[in-house]
């Protein structure tokens, strides 16, 4: 008995394999044959990934489908390939487990500024030049040792400093700000950061800054932020994460920011998407929260995804940060003097502040943290 015939487009691949084998020799033939088909079963495997994300989508309602993709990534994380990370995006779910800002990112920015006003870095009614940082027998292999650049002062003013120092296997620099503030309050200040329709109006290069979801657990929430570039550049958006926490038993405010990916976001042509962005940012009042005066501390640094080398990057950062900070508190004292009104982000409750983006439920054995006392407040 004669086997049967196979299909003709089974015999026409065939055929090309065999004529693409006895290429090999010359043309790599036999390596686009692997590679067409690894990237035949992956197609295959992504589709019947899309398949069961359908399947759940239709089965299970979306906070059904967070729980049991937090599972899955708690499970598979950690593996190879991510494969969690895959389906996550495939079922169009933001997984807060990984993603949310932590206590301890809050504490280490804390912490930070604490340990410079140990070092007498600045004063509480003013600024003076930063110390010598003291140098180490290894000081000399700080790049192959994994040790942090120092700090190399940048500008230096009445009330405002600004240092740099690059980032260990990168062209870019990480920026820090040390500013102090004597006729605006603490809270009028911190407000007006986290006002997003308010800086609309305040911020002309804004071109789109919205919250996109937010988690009641830990009170931290994503943003997407488009930004003009100077000319002839494209515009930038970034998709980050955001937390903050009033700490009134401490005297300190902190906002801590990072850059992440969100299914509800996916990349435009029409923008530059900036993957790498942290900034934190902590705020010592003088006296209180709601008398005028205080110091903050910023540190900052991005990709901007330019080819411009390192110094154009530089000067735009160095000349851009001061210019945005004077904007942000000419933006603080219209606030004070009731020309636009400012939400009061510190006495809001958390699902009373923007109410237009989609909350997560928060989990049972965690909601006791989501309650704050007189003395803590930690929502947004």
């Amino acid at each position: 008995m004669f086997p049967r015939r196979p299909p003709a487009s089974l015999a026409a691949w065939l055929v090309g394999a065999a004529a693409a084998g006895r290429a090999g020799a010359r043309g790599g033939g036999l390596l686009s044959l692997l590679a067409n088909q690894c990237s035949f079963v992956t197609g295959l495997r992504v589709r019947r990934a899309q398949q069961i994300a359908q399947l759940y989508g239709r089965l299970y309602s979306e906070s059904s489908r967070r729980v049991l993709l937090g599972r899955l990534w708690r499970r598979l994380r950690g593996r190879p390939g991510h494969a969690s990370a895959l389906m996550a995006a495939l079922a169009g779910v933001f997984v807060w487990d990984e993603e949310r800002i932590q206590e301890e990112e809050l504490q280490r920015s804390i912490d930070e500024m604490k340990r410079l006003e140990e070092m007498s870095m600045f004063q509480t009614s003013g600024v003076e030049r930063p110390p010598p940082e003291p140098k180490s027998q290894t000081e000399g292999n700080e790049d192959s040792g994994g040790k942090e650049q120092p700090w190399e002062m940048v500008m230096d003013k009445k009330h405002f400093k600004l240092w740099r120092r690059p980032i260990t296997g990168t062209h870019l620099y990480q920026y820090r700000v040390f500013g102090t503030y004597t006729d605006v309050t603490p809270r009028q200040f911190f407000n007006v950061q986290l006002d997003t329709e308010y800086r609309k109006k305040w911020d002309a290069l804004v071109i789109k800054l919205e919250v996109i979801e937010r988690d009641v657990v830990s009170g931290s929430e994503v943003l997407h932020w488009v930004t003009h570039f100077p000319y002839p550049m494209y515009s930038r958006d970034y998709v980050y994460v955001r937390r903050y926490s009033v700490d009134q038993e401490n005297n300190v405010m902190v906002l801590v920011s990072r850059a992440v990916e969100h299914p509800s976001v996916p990349e435009s042509p029409e923008f530059v998407r900036v993957r790498s962005y942290e900034s934190q940012m902590v705020i010592r009042p003088h006296k209180s929260f709601d008398e005028n005066g205080f110091d903050y501390l910023l540190t900052y640094s991005d990709n901007p995804q330019t080819v411009f080398p390192r110094y154009c990057v530089s000067w735009m950062v160095s000349s851009g940060m001061p210019d945005f900070l004077e904007k942000l508190h000419m933006a603080t004292l219209k606030a004070k003097n009731m020309e636009i009104k400012v939400k009061d982000y510190i006495s809001s409750k958390p699902m009373e502040v923007g109410s237009e983006a989609k909350a997560t439920a928060p989990s049972s054995e965690r909601k006791s943290e989501g309650s704050c006392g007189p003395a803590r407040i930690e929502y947004a």
